[in-house]
């Protein structure tokens, strides 16, 4: 099984692969059955209307949003604020790490 076949958990960070939102982040607010999960990513794509995406099409990240899986698992439910926060703060640190590559030049 490859990274992108593992099944993803709630509150984690994926980015699409197939559709019009390709290469957009989302996040993983439901799942459905054993190849669709529910994505939202509290800007376009709000919590209320999630979008139901097969698996196969989103490439699942190293991270899981804390604060999003905590409210998930507490009440169920999630603000689009804690999504957006989410999303940014994910992307925030994939450049500080992207960045951090460059400097060590590929030694680490």
């Amino acid at each position: 099984m490859s990274e992108t076949d593992s099944i993803p958990e709630f509150g984690q960070v994926v980015q699409i692969l197939q559709g019009r939102d390709t290469g957009k982040y989302a996040i993983v607010i439901g799942m459905i059955d054993s190849r669709y999960v529910l994505l939202a990513d509290g800007d376009k794509r709000k919590y209320d209307r999630p979008k139901k995406k097969n698996i196969q099409h989103v490439s699942c990240m190293n991270y899981v949003s804390p604060e999003v899986k905590n409210s998930l698992l507490e009440t169920g439910r999630v603000t689009n604020g804690k999504l957006r926060y989410a999303i940014s703060k994910f992307v925030d640190e994939m450049m500080a790490d992207l960045q951090k590559g460059d400097q060590l030049d590929g030694e680490r």
